[in-house]
This record gives C-alpha cells, structure tokens and sequence, in this order.
C-alpha cells in the first residue's frame, strides 16, 4: 500500500473550508480507497444496487444521517446535486460530503452550477513521481495503482487491456455518451500515434470518416474523463505567426503504450514514438509536482517551439522535455526566451545530474523534481538559484 498523504491533506484542508468536496478523476486511480481513509460515518457506492435502493427517496434518507457522507460515482445520479444543494443549506443537517466521480465538472455541470458556493474541487491522478521513486517502471506502466503495482509486466498489459475495454463498453456509456466502442477505440488509437502534436481534426476525421465536429465531439469526451490532454496554445503580439490549435497528449503513459501495442521497456526504446512518450509522461509529473494549473506550450509556424510555458508571481518560466544522456540548448530555446521574456528554463532531461548552462537555462533529471520546485520557489522570491546538486534529496534518494 502506498500512502497518499498530499491527497489526504488536501482533502482535509478542503473540508474544513467547503462543506462539500469532490474528488474527480479517472476511473480505477484509487479515489475510492483514499476516501475510505478519511474517517467517515456513511459510504454509499452508486454503482451498487444495495445502495442505490437506500437512495431512492434521497432526501429523506440523507437528511436523516450526520457526520461525513461519502458518495461514490456520484455522475450515475446527477439529480443528486440538487438535493445536496438543499440539505448544505439546511441549518438543522451537520454533515459533510466529500462526493467521488470520474469525469470533470466540465461533464458533470450539475457540480458547477449547483453547488456554486459550497463544493471545492479536488483532481486526482494516478501515482506520480512525488510518490513512488521507480520512473523507468511508472513511465512503462502508467500511474493507474493497479497497473504499477501488478506482479509482473504481463499482468499490468492484462489489466490495462481490461481497462480500455472496461471504459469503453460501460463507463462512456454510463455518462449518457453514445459512440460506438469500437470507433472510439480507433480514434484513441490514432490519437496516441499523434501523441503530443497539435490538434488536427480534419486530418483526423478524414481517417475515420467523421465530420471535424464529431471528432472533437470524441475529443472533448476523452479530455472530460481525464484520458487525454488538451494543452492550450499561448500566443500574444509580438509580429510572429503563432500556433493556436492546443497540442494532445493521452494523460497516462501506461494506457498509451497498451493502444501503441507497446509492452515493455525494451518495446518502448525502440518505438518511433519513444522521444514523444517521454515528453507526455515527463510533462505530467512537472505539472503535478509543480502544481500548475493553467499550462500552456508555445510555438510559432517558423519552429520557434517551448514544450511547456506557466507563470508564478509575476515572471514566466518554460520547460523543455529532452530524452537524451546530454541535452544542449538550441535556437529555438534561445528564441522562446527572447520572445516570451522567460525569467527560468529547465531542461527536463532522464538523466542523474542537475547542472546549469547559463544564467537563463538549466538541465534537470527527471528524478528531482523537488529540487525543480525548491528552485522556482526562490526564483519566485527574487533570489538566486540554489546549487541543485546538493540540494538534500528525499530519504528514498540518498
């Protein structure tokens, strides 16, 4: 059992601002089990009939409880949102909901709009380097817990396999979503081959025979169940034409490999897509480790291009994601921070040594990301950066 303490205060932080929490985020990436850690007075799983039969006069049978409530796969009950409304706002009711559900408010616009106010939303993920220490395995793998933790490697291809078909035949289906699993199946496909490239809908349409608009019809559905990536473009005036079509990536590496036929990490070094899985993988555990939350790439139609653009404070900072023993700086970088006045730019790379280049640009293993986050702190703070080889390492790292 791997213990998910960052979750687990994030839930509890959010509880004692919101009266209700949702925790959102893929199927099978271990919210259920994080929830029931949280001392908790009532569960209830709507996948069950049992309890569903305990909810088929809702009101009357929450109102009648107290403590905390946790109710699971909430999506397959949408009308349920209203009537939490009423009870949080009913003065006599002391309880507390924390509600799990594996699609975004974006798809369960009930959250949003009726709850405004009272919920607080939390997004979660599958393991991450801020975890576990095996990047070579979670990079293959994926985060999903049961994936990584499997066995041996045919047993995590097994279950990813059971996954994808899972999601598929019965999760989009239960949303309310009508597309046939086989094209959609396709459509994944295709897009883990287009794996970190931009958007192109037509391109993808005429392969499969659909309109633009019902390929980003299947687009938006991947992106609202958490399976894909849409990192927008940044653009602003500086007399460039620039790319604003957002680039795709599938969010876990794990899944993207099963739909690549790719089954191990010898498979995986010699597969033409090897350079574009380390950037999707590496550009996920920057985001989770850094906790950004609005991201975008650059990129100009004359191959000026920056993997991965945020800001903090006031300054901005860029990240490019290398697979390489010894990275070096290109034209490219050096346009990205003459034009977008960039005050920071790592070079996010899978080797062991952090080491600066210049004052502007610094090469960084994929393994210290903590020592990435203490140095954007003091960035942030107007200091000068730390000499991150001796930083002090995690004790898993020393």
């Amino acid at each position: 059992m791997i213990k998910r303490n960052e979750y687990q205060n994030k839930i509890k932080k959010a509880l004692s601002r919101a009266p209700v929490v949702a925790l959102l985020g893929p199927r099978q990436c271990g919210k259920t089990t994080l929830a029931k850690e949280i001392e908790s007075s009532h569960y209830f799983d709507l996948e069950s009939p049992a309890d569903q039969n305990r909810l088929i006069n809702p009101e009357m049978a929450l109102e009648s409880l107290s403590g905390l409530i946790i109710i699971d796969e909430i999506q397959l009950k949408p009308e349920l949102f209203n009537i939490l409304r009423v009870l949080v706002d009913k003065k006599s009711v002391s309880c507390q909901y924390i509600i799990l559900g594996s699609a975004s408010p974006d798809i369960i616009k009930h959250a949003s709009e009726s709850l405004a106010g009272r919920i607080e939303f939390i997004d979660m993920s599958g393991f991450d380097l801020t975890e576990i220490d095996n990047s070579n395995t979670l990079w293959v793998r994926g985060g999903f817990p049961r994936s990584y933790l499997a066995k041996n490697n045919d047993n995590s291809v097994a279950w990813r396999e059971d996954f994808i078909r899972t999601f598929l035949e019965r999760d989009i289906p239960q949303l309310g979503i009508n597309i046939p699993p086989v094209t959609m199946r396709r459509f994944w496909t295709m897009l883990a081959h287009s794996h970190g490239q931009t958007w192109n809908g037509s391109e993808l349409g005429r392969s499969i025979g659909a309109t633009d608009k019902t390929v980003r019809k299947y687009l938006d559905v991947l992106t609202g169940t958490f399976m894909t990536r849409q990192l927008q473009p940044w653009f602003e005036n500086i007399k460039k034409r620039q790319v604003k079509s957002p680039k795709i990536y599938i969010r876990d590496s794990g899944i993207m490999h099963t739909l690549l036929g790719i089954e191990n990490h010898r498979q995986l070094l010699s597969h033409p897509k090897l350079g574009a899985s380390w950037e999707g993988f590496a550009l996920e555990q920057v985001l989770n480790c850094l906790k950004i939350d609005q991201a975008y790439f650059w990129a100009t139609h004359s191959d000026a291009e920056l993997d991965l653009l945020f800001f903090s404070g006031s300054k901005r900072y860029g990240v490019e994601f290398k697979f390489s023993e010894a990275p070096k700086t290109s034209r490219s970088m050096r346009v990205a921070i003459d034009d977008l006045n960039l005050e920071k730019l790592w070079i996010v790379y899978p080797g062991e040594h952090a080491y600066a280049i210049d004052d502007k640009i610094s090469v960084m293993p994929l393994s210290k990301l903590g020592e990435l986050n203490s140095a954007l702190r003091l960035s942030v703070l107007g200091g000068t950066e730390p000499d991150i080889e001796n930083i002090p390492r995690r004790k898993s790292d020393l």
